[in-house]
């Protein structure tokens, strides 16, 4: 099997109508980075990542280990300070302290007090956070039959990650930003902690931002995708648009080597095995008649553009500014 790879670096942008995406002066972004980069004595972490996240939204953050996922939402929570660009939440820029209240980070150790009962845990965020939301927090917990009275120390993963969520969303963030809090559970808690989030979300009109290494459970919740490879921003926009983007087509091999039409449309990834091709497509026109067409699945796509760091960059309409700030055309 032999890959083949784009090279070529022009940013492709598509022009897809989403009336759910603010416009370029609305101001209504949850996120919004100009030429964001951050460099570490070994290299660059982050470089030139220029990307849109509407408010409202629950995005997926997809990348393989060291793309720079962490260091990204590390920026988001200042906990990390940029080498070079800007980073704004909602408008202001992240090191203003009124960001604080706004935003809430839940990452994957999930650093709860263990000699704290539930009860105490509770009471401590209520006391950090002015806008504490008490019922919600409570709901939360309850919901999960976690005893008010246990020690966090004493409980399940599942139900310290409830916990957890609870002190999240007991802040009353307008940014909720998750770094795979969920990836240490079994898959029933995993989809019970999915459920609770997806709905306490939609319920506050609350913007998530989750790194999560399961494709599918990014399908099954994300409506917004941010793909990190590199270092760099691969794909950014609304997953119902980067979806169709793409065609997955097979046909035959000329001599051992791509049919030459191939090269007319924008390749992702393209494969020879025997006398066959396989290639992720973004079309830029008709397609031979004798080709297999089919439409990927998001992990299809998601898979081909991580194994493929070099395919120029897809992002929608509003999903890209340059570093000036102005909408990428």
């Amino acid at each position: 099997m032999t890959d083949q790879r784009v090279t070529d670096h022009e940013t492709e942008v598509r022009r897809v109508a989403d009336t759910s995406t603010p416009n370029a002066t609305s101001g209504n972004w949850a996120l919004e980075a100009r030429g964001l980069g951050k460099r570490y004595r070994r290299g660059w972490a982050l470089r030139d990542c220029s990307f849109r996240i509407p408010a409202g939204r629950i995005c997926g953050l997809v990348g393989p280990n060291g793309a720079g996922k962490s260091t990204l939402l590390g920026l988001a929570t200042r906990q990390v300070q940029p080498t070079t660009g800007d980073l704004r939440v909602f408008g202001v820029p992240v090191d203003d302290p009124a960001v604080l209240p706004q935003v809430a980070f839940l990452g994957q150790d999930k650093p709860l007090f263990k000699r704290f009962t539930v009860a105490e845990t509770l009471r401590m965020g209520a006391e950090l956070n002015p806008g504490w939301d008490a019922a919600a927090a409570h709901r939360i917990v309850r919901a999960g039959n976690v005893p008010m009275d246990a020690r966090v120390g004493t409980l399940s993963g599942g139900q310290r990650t409830r916990v957890a969520f609870a002190l999240a969303f007991g802040k009353r963030p307008d940014l909720l930003l998750l770094d795979e809090p969920m990836s240490d559970l079994d898959p029933l808690a995993r989809d019970e902690m999915s459920t609770l989030l997806m709905a306490e979300a939609v319920e506050r009109g609350t913007t998530v931002v989750m790194s999560s290494h399961m494709l599918t459970e990014l399908e099954d919740m994300c409506d917004y995708l941010l793909v990190v490879s590199e270092g760099r921003i691969r794909m950014a926009g609304d997953a119902d648009a980067l979806v169709p983007a793409h065609t997955l087509v097979t046909g035959v091999a000329r001599d051992g080597s791509l049919p030459p039409e191939l090269a007319a449309h924008t390749i992702v990834e393209s494969r020879l095995q025997g006398r066959q091709f396989q290639a992720m497509v973004r079309p830029r026109g008709p397609l031979p008649a004798d080709w297999e067409r089919a439409e990927p699945s998001l992990e299809e796509v998601l898979l081909a553009h991580l194994r493929s760091p070099d395919a120029p960059p897809l992002y929608t309409q509003g999903a890209r500014v340059d570093a000036e700030g102005t909408q990428a055309a």
